[in-house]
């Protein structure tokens, strides 16, 4: 198997607080398939959109994460940025593509897309497998090679 790579930066963020982003992501998503809710679809593509293209430190879940982490006093580990913004910019792009779906009313496509999405931060909740750190390996970063 290639060795996986990932985007790289300076920045660095506690392993823990992307991993229960994750968790809120799976629950919000999950909530707003089963409710059938445009609105909390919307609201996490609007959470992504914040991770993946501001400055700003905190989306509303990642926000609430860091609370949790804090609450329940897991200790900090620093793993690099870049990975989590190129992930979150992939969930900004499915959230959106859930969201159009169910606006055009194609329940069935959007529940698809909804599944991988739900599959991908299940994984980085879990096992803190990053999907992100997969796709820029194969389907990115030969694009940059040749």
């Amino acid at each position: 198997m290639k060795q996986l790579f990932c985007p790289i930066s300076t920045e660095r963020v506690n392993e823990h607080v992307p991993r229960v982003t994750a968790l809120y992501v799976v629950l919000t998503v999950t909530l707003g398939m089963v409710f059938s809710s445009l609105a909390v679809i919307a609201f996490v593509a609007a959470d992504f959109f914040i991770r993946a293209f501001t400055k700003l430190r905190f989306s509303p879940l990642s926000c609430a994460a860091y609370w949790t982490v804090e609450l329940l006093k897991i200790p900090a580990k620093p793993i690099d940025k870049a990975p989590k913004v190129f992930a979150a910019r992939m969930g900004f792009v499915m959230s959106l593509m859930i969201a159009v779906l169910m606006g055009l009313n194609f329940p069935v496509a959007a529940l698809f897309v909804a599944g991988i999405l739900l599959f991908f931060a299940s994984l980085e909740f879990a096992f803190a497998f990053c999907a992100g750190c997969t796709i820029y390996t194969y389907l990115v970063l030969p694009l940059y090679k040749n």
